[in-house]
This record gives structure tokens, C-alpha cells and sequence, in this order.
């Protein structure tokens, strides 16, 4: 079964670049012609994003990203991701009543890392400027674009998120989200953008704006101060990987969920799926089991390793995978699923882009939930992320709130390789659907043979955080009275609901012909686009 979807797959043979919005993946693409490489595309097409689909992504957020480098046929892993402020402290929330923080509070800011990220991996391995790839973010800022259907009903549903306070405003026409085709400016957004390509950096971190992020951010409550700002700086890891039917599946490591999509992935290598059927019950059943198995491991171990312990290559064994495996009934689902035991050790943008010599970037540039926290930074056009809202307030957990610790991430972008060789950029954006999305389309690709765009058309299932199983319209009845039957919780949704399947993007490689296949998710207004 597929969305209703028409679109084909495009080739190109010198570059490519897939992501939600079709001005950003030409803004890309208008780096790629101008000579420059894959990294110079990524950040181009990112601060594009940051201006015509701001409720997702931008300066206030955190991003990661895996870059091919097809000279060295090796994978690197960039975490932009920001951290706890010097004061938090999780008495200051439980003394509430709260037993979490709010994501609507200014307790969810997080130190944004985005703008340190995007100057580290292009001094590191682009070819161009900061200034220079930020130049058509900011002339769409100022001289406005018009805005597509997906996104203008994205942006409604951040108007009340937006109207609380006056900085909010900024995001709306009249007190409401700017309709499908109308055209939107952001002067604020586009001065602080231009701030940050004459300046670098510290023209974010350090100075005036570094001061209005953390003078706002106190003033609603929060604990963010220059001095957090000004100590934020990316790390380089190593990436993390599992061999799925031959494929080599690569994510970035925690504190970001990439761990669970490859959990979830050696569970599913141990079942017949290409036998039991495309999207049948049986297929359905035992994905979405092994989804639930990988989710509780995660919950439980994944935290920042620099803070915590996290046995990433326990967690990652084969051996584990199997022992998870045996915990699946092929006629019932598991009333509750528990984390494993392993031994003791010591709303979001998605873009790919590959160019000509084969070098490819897979990134992601989010403030968590749409507009973040809603907290705007008044004449800056800076809406803050709410990523702190993510860690735990039991003192004991892996993943329990510290000063200068990383949260527990969702956004993950993901590589593929053959032998030597990059096969695939992609990601699936969509909070906890991104590592099933994961799987779901490495498995349609492996599996059962579909094409990029195919793959990205294939209806998928959705596990939630309470349990329930969504699944999209069109699904087959029996199919879904089936999943009912063996005590799955099921939804089917409907219209713009089915947004939250996730947005998929997608670069195919051939290593022999140099050509590129790109594939954009249909449930999105984005595009591929290529030369």
C-alpha cells in the first residue's frame, strides 16, 4: 500500500539535495552549482529552512549530521547539540508539583547549538563561507516567500504557543499563521542572520544577542546565561553502525535515538519479513514489536555518555537482539514491554545532499516541537527550542537533568553503505517516529526491493509514546482488524493528521555510474532537486 503519492524519483549526475521545502533544497543546490560541496549545500539548505519552515527548525535549536567522505570512504558524526544552563536544577521544577518540564516553559531551553555547528563542519569540510551559504536565507528574510499548504497548517498549530507573549508575534499576520501562498517576511530573523555571517559564531554567542537570549530567557523563568551561551561548542564522534542484510546502517551515537533505530533494525534481520509478506499482518506485527522492544531500551540507557554510562555495544550486540527477539509472540502483542538487562559498563527539518565526487551529508536542524518552547527573543526573530523538556527529574535515571549535560535527542540523521561505497543519505523527521521511520524504509529498500520514492510512499505504522499504534488511511481493513485482534491499540489517521508519519528525505548513490536517485516525502511540500 502506498500514499496517494505521484511523484517519481529524480536523477542527477553532478548533485543533490532533498528536503521539506522546495526554495531551501534550491538554495542547496545553488552552492552545488556554484562549485561547492555537499557540507556547503547542507548549511545552505538548513538556514533556508530556519526562514520558510521556522516553526521546525533555526538558530535556536541544536542539529547533527553524518558526513560521507567518499576520498576516505569513512563516516563522521557531528553532535551541535546544546546543553543544560550551569543553574539547572531539577528541585527548581519538582518543587512545582511538576513531575516533568514543560515543554511551553522556559525550563525546556536548552543552549541552542546550531550556529556552532554549522560554522564547525564547514570549517572542518565545506569550501565555502559561513557568509556565503547563508546569503539565500537571508534574502528570503528579507525580502519574504511564499508560504506552501503543509507548512501554513504547521504554523496554525503554533498559534496559541506564539500569542502568549508579545515576541510572539513576530510568527504571525494579525494575530493568526500567514496563509497557503501568502507572502511572509522576518526583518529580525534576517538582521540576526546577517549578524552571524559577518560575525561567526560569537556574533551568537557572545555580545548583544547572547545577551537577549539569556536576559529573555530569565525573565520567563529559566536559568540560561551569557556564560552558558558562551561555552557551548559541538563535539566530533564516532558514529554508530549495524549491518542489516548487508547493508551498513550508520547513525550518530546517543544522546541522540539513532541507537534505537539500529536495535530495532537487528531484531527485524532476524525475522522473515521479505517472506511473510509487503505490509502484511504478520510483517506489520512483528515491525512494529521489535519498534516497542527497541523504544524501552532506549528510554532507559540512552542519556549524554559524557555524563552518564550508556552501553551503546551491548545494547548493539546481535546476541542482545536475539535475546530481545524471543520476547515477541507471533499471535499477541506484548502487554507491557520492559527494557532489557545488559551488563553493567562503566517539530524538526531533515535534509540530504550529495555532490559530485560522491561526498555525502546527512542533517538535521530542529527546535523539537513547533516554534520550540514558543519563547520568541524579542527583535531577534530567535525561536528558542524546548529540548531540555526531554530530560528526567528522577535524580537516578540516565537521563536525569545536570548542569552542562545533553538531553535525550529524537533527531537522527542516518547513512548507508555497500562495501566501500555510500548507498544512501536520509532521515525521517517527526520526533519519535524517526528511528521507526528508520527502519521502515531501510526495510522497503532491503527487504522487499522498492525504489527511493516508492519507498518513501509506502504507508507506514506509528508507535506511540502511550501505547497506541497509528496507522495511516488506506492501510487494508484486515490488516488493521488483524493488528486489533492480536491487542495492538490502533488509529488510523486521516488528512494533514497523516503529517505526523513523518518527513521523509532520501539520496540513492550508484557507485558504478556516479548517478543520483533523490526521493522526497509525499506527506511533505518539499522536493529533490538535482543537476
Amino acid at each position: 500500500m502506498y500514499f496517494n503519492s505521484r511523484r517519481s524519483a529524480i536523477h542527477a549526475k553532478h548533485g543533490m539535495v532533498a528536503t521539506s521545502q522546495p526554495l531551501a533544497a534550491v538554495a542547496g543546490l545553488r552552492m552545488l552549482m556554484a562549485g561547492g560541496n555537499a557540507v556547503d549545500a547542507a548549511v545552505a539548505t538548513a538556514a533556508c529552512l530556519n526562514v520558510v519552515e521556522p516553526m521546525s527548525t533555526g538558530v535556536g535549536g541544536d542539529l547533527f549530521s553524518l558526513i560521507w567522505l567518499a576520498k576516505e570512504k569513512r563516516v563522521v558524526a557531528l553532535n551541535a547539540s546544546g546543553r543544560a544552563p550551569a543553574a539547572a536544577a531539577i528541585e527548581d521544577v519538582t518543587r512545582h508539583g511538576l513531575e516533568h518540564i514543560p515543554g511551553d516553559s522556559a525550563w525546556s531551553v536548552s543552549v541552542p547549538g546550531t550556529v556552532n555547528g554549522w560554522d564547525t563542519i564547514l570549517r572542518e569540510y565545506g569550501t565555502m563561507s559561513l557568509a556565503e551559504v547563508l546569503q539565500p536565507a537571508i534574502e528570503y528574510a528579507e525580502q519574504g516567500y511564499a508560504v506552501t499548504d503543509v507548512i501554513a497548517y504547521q504554523w496554525s498549530g503554533g498559534v496559541d504557543k506564539l500569542s502568549r507573549y508579545p515576541s510572539g508575534e513576530e510568527f504571525l499576520i494579525d494575530g493568526r499563521a500567514p496563509r497557503e501562498g501568502e507572502v511572509f517576511h522576518s526583518p529580525n530573523l534576517a538582521r540576526t542572520l546577517r549578524a552571524i555571517a559577518e560575525g561567526g559564531p560569537d556574533a551568537f554567542y557572545r555580545g548583544p544577542i547572547a545577551q537577549k537570549i539569556a536576559d529573555y530567557v530569565q525573565l520567563r523563568g529559566g536559568w540560561m546565561t551569557p556564560e552558558d551561551l558562551a561555552a557551548d561548542y559541538p563535539t566530533w564522534d564516532e558514529p554508530i553502525s549495524t549491518d542489516y542484510h548487508g547493508v551498513t546502517c550508520w547513525e550518530c551515537p546517543p544522546n541522540g535515538q539513532g541507537l534505537i533505530a539500529l536495535m530495532a533494525m537487528n531484531i527485524v534481520e532476524g525475522i522473515p519479513i521479505r517472506d511473510m509478506g509487503f505490509q502484511s499482518l504478520e510483517t506489520y506485527h512483528h515491525m512494529i514489536e521489535a519498534t516497542r522492544l527497541a523504544f524501552a531500551d532506549g528510554f532507559e540507557y540512552i542519556a549524554d555518555p559524557r555524563a552518564s554510562l550508556v552501553p551503546t555495544q551491548q545494547l548493539l550486540s546481535k546476541e542482545y537482539a536475539a535475546e530481545r527477539r524471543g520476547l515477541i509472540s507471533p499471535e499477541l502483542a506484548m502487554e507491557t514491554v520492559p527494557f532489557g538487562k545488559v551488563p553493567a559498563v562503566h517539530d524538526t527539518v531533515y535534509l540530504s545532499a550529495v555532490d559530485e565526487e560522491g561526498n555525502g551529508c546527512s542533517f538535521i536542524n530542529s527546535l523539537f516541537a513547533g516554534f520550540g518552547s514558543g519563547l520568541v527573543v524579542p527583535g531577534t526573530g530567535i525561536a528558542l527550542q524546548n529540548r531540555a523538556a526531554l530530560f528526567s527529574l528522577d535524580p537516578e535515571h540516565a537521563n536525569a537533568l545536570a548542569p552542562g549535560k545533553r538531553p535525550f535527542h529524537t533527531i537522527i540523521p542516518a547513512l548507508a553503505t555497500r562495501g566501500d561505497d555510500l548507498w544512501l543519505t536520509y532521515g525521517v523527521m517527526g520526533g519519535f517516529q524517526q528511528a521507526q521511520g528508520h527502519l521502515q524504509v531501510i526495510a522497503n529498500m532491503v527487504d522487499f526491493e522498492l525504489g527511493p520514492q516508492q519507498a518513501l510512499d509506502a504507508l507506514r505504522f506509528s508507535v506511540g509514546l502511550d501505547g497506541v499504534v497509528d496507522l495511516e488511511e488506506g492501510i487494508s481493513p484486515e490488516v488493521a482488524k488483524g493488528l486489533a485482534a492480536r491487542g495492538h491499540r490502533i488509529e488510523v489517521l486521516e488528512g494533514f493528521r497523516r503529517i505526523g508519519f513523518g518527513g521523509a528525505q532520501l539520496i540513492a548513490r550508484d557507485p558504478e555510474t556516479g548517478v543520483l536517485s533523490g526521493a522526497s516525502e509525499p506527506r511533505k511540500s518539499g522536493a529533490a532537486v538535482g543537476w
